[in-house]
């Protein structure tokens, strides 16, 4: 005669209240719970982290105008009083 399924867990309590005693299994129950709930914080808490990263990134620059001024900002030239040509020219400068 073979253990199949749900007998196994027949089986492992009562080698748990074998090994730990009666007295013990609601600390153990407890501290198992507390485990899990925090297991379930710190996934919520990726998860949020995923989102708020996914939806920083969901904000590129539209028109073309922003797109140069970003290119510019990001290798630290300054568009101030700049028009469009003279701030596409630093930037093709700085890239070489």
């Amino acid at each position: 005669m073979l253990i199949q399924g749900s007998e196994w867990l027949i089986v492992i309590v009562i080698v748990v209240i074998l090994l730990f005693g009666a007295s013990k299994l609601p600390q153990i129950a407890r501290a198992l719970g507390r485990a899990g709930g925090e297991f379930q914080k710190g996934k919520l808490e990726a998860e949020k982290e995923v989102e708020k990263m996914k939806g920083s990134q969901g904000t590129a620059p539209v028109s073309e105008r922003e797109k140069l001024l970003k290119a510019a900002w990001e290798l630290g030239i300054d568009t101030e009083g700049k028009t469009d040509d003279e701030i596409r020219a630093e930037v093709k400068k700085a890239l070489g």
